[in-house]
């Protein structure tokens, strides 16, 4: 089998046990959709990704567990994420208001604000989201090659 090039990471969280529980549900078809904040994106000088993009997803421990392809790719406002992607987001909210809840315990998190350089930072209906659609194109066995 010939070597793939290497891509991208496609993190979920911050290590630990909520990206090993996302990664899971990614793994297990729950999770299609995540989202972010665009400010990262903006602090990063990171391009939103492209349709068709291809990454890979990555575990707790730094390994390569699977390669996903971007489906879909929206900015918005946070006061306009729809149920459909509170749902699709593989997490086991039931409603808008849950997922939101959710993100914005995340999002107000030390690490969050210590990663974005602002201990203050909070969200409201106006903060600008990337919300991001996905599919696994292929499991990889964690040491990056085909299982």
């Amino acid at each position: 089998m010939e070597p793939r090039e290497p891509l991208k990471p496609f993190l979920l969280a911050f290590p630990g046990p909520l990206r090993d529980r996302l990664v899971a549900a990614v793994l297990s078809g729950e999770k299609v959709s995540t989202s972010g904040l665009l400010a990262e994106y903006e602090l990063e000088q990171e391009e939103l990704p492209p349709v068709g993009e291809r990454s890979a997803l990555i575990d707790s421990e730094g390994r390569e567990v699977a390669v996903i392809e971007v489906t879909d790719v929206r900015v918005l406002p946070l006061g306009e994420v729809d149920l459909r992607h509170a749902l699709d987001e593989g997490e086991g909210y039931a409603s808008v208001a849950e997922w939101r809840a959710g993100h914005e315990r995340f999002w107000h998190s030390e690490e969050m604000r210590e990663a974005l350089g602002d201990p203050a930072f909070t969200v409201d209906d106006g903060t600008m989201i990337v919300a991001e659609r996905f599919r696994v194109v292929e499991r990889l066995d964690g040491g990056g090659a085909s299982s």
